[in-house]
């Protein structure tokens, strides 16, 4: 067993354990295994920087301490206390803990807190001979998750979600979520070598993560994350992801965007988040009305999160939208077009079924994604 080997585990969006665990065995790491909500896999300190930097699905990177049944406080107690923190937090260093309960006997998150706690102090105390943490360090945020009294640990290394890619510090209304809006490029197909369009640009989120991806871009590079703040991992390692991530790069790609919104404040914040995202030469963005979209160039994918009902607009407004947009997304070669909705009269608002659905969630919206594709390039 090497004994570098860090097991870790990056929780998702249901519906995106596919797309990353896809992504984290192409950027070598080992022992890949998806569930519901989270993708499992484990590599060296190197590994920790690079899915922090590289991974578009995921929505953090946690270190697994460890899991063991936990009927009652005791089990809770001695089971944390039997896990190697001395590996991970020094004698100065920071450990809040939070964490949930589902269908366990240990029902009381605060409580659970408090055991956890006072665990980990008993752990570190015998490693380090003191009795007293200032916990003035760099931060060692650790999680515990509890279900069906099974309890599992481990501590954040990413700090804030890695859907906080840091080009949108303000949002139009109703934003879509980062990391489903890179993977809605993912099913549809994005081309480094095609146009793409959104008619509901909104902030740009869409735009912006369909640029990142046609161009093998980072989403993680204009950030920071908790863990570069550890003396457990060297400096150095981070530097050489970054710049092995910046090496990946397709700059010189002829992927373009075009982005439109009714809004004129919306489609000015798209500008400025894609000039924060370092793409803004390959998108532009302007006021149109969606009932006067046209798609340009002899290829291309549009897709779109249109406002509906449940976020923006009532029901009988949000299916009129659908009508446009069955007129104006016409069948062409070469093109493709994607929406997602949670309504279910979509398919018969637009005037045609899908060729293909996936079941997403923007949020907490249960939503349906619809692709059309051309029938050269279906699936």
């Amino acid at each position: 067993m090497e004994t570098n080997r860090i097991e870790l585990v990056s929780p998702c969006l249901f519906g995106l354990e596919g797309p990353l665990a896809g992504e984290l065995r192409r950027m070598g790491a080992a022992d890949v295994r998806p569930q519901n909500g989270r993708v499992f896999f484990a590599g060296g300190p190197e590994m920790i920087a690079r899915a922090n930097l590289r991974i578009r699905y995921g929505e953090r990177v946690l270190v697994r301490m460890g899991a063991f049944p936990a009927r009652s406080f005791d089990e809770l107690f001695e089971g944390v206390r039997a896990l190697p923190w001395e590996r991970w937090i020094g004698r100065r260093d920071a450990f809040p803990v939070k964490g949930s309960c589902v269908d366990s006997k240990l029902a009381s998150v605060p409580d659970c807190q408090s055991i956890v706690k006072k665990a980990i102090v008993e752990r570190l105390k015998g490693k380090y001979s003191v009795q007293w943490f200032e916990e003035t360090g760099p931060v060692r945020q650790v999680q515990f998750f509890l279900r069906k009294d099974l309890a599992s640990l481990m501590i954040d290394t990413s700090g804030a979600g890695l859907h906080k890619r840091g080009y949108r510090p303000a949002a139009a209304q109703a934003p879509i979520r980062e990391t489903l809006a890179a993977a809605m490029a993912y099913f549809s197909r994005v081309r480094h070598d095609a146009a793409f369009y959104d008619p509901c640009c909104g902030s740009g989120t869409l735009l912006i993560e369909a640029a990142l991806y046609a161009l093998n871009i980072a989403p993680g590079l204009g950030r920071r994350f908790s863990a570069e703040h550890w003396d457990r991992l060297d400096a150095s390692v981070w530097k050489r992801e970054r710049e092995s991530a910046r090496a990946l790069e397709k700059r010189d790609a002829s992927f373009s965007a075009k982005g439109s919104d009714i809004d004129p404040a919306a489609v000015a914040l798209t500008l400025e988040n894609a000039a924060r995202a370092g793409v803004a030469d390959r998108i532009r963005a302007e006021q149109r009305d969606i009932a006067d979209f046209r798609e340009e160039g002899e290829r291309g994918c549009v897709i779109c999160n249109p406002p509906y009902g449940e976020r923006m607009l009532d029901l009988k407004s949000a299916e009129r939208i659908y009508r446009t947009m069955g007129r104006v997304f016409r069948s062409r070669r070469g093109w493709s077009y994607a929406v997602i909705s949670p309504d279910d009269s979509f398919e018969r608002c637009f005037g045609r079924p899908a060729s293909r659905r996936r079941k997403l969630y923007n949020g907490m919206i249960r939503c349906q994604y619809h692709m059309y594709f051309d029938e050269a390039e279906k699936p």
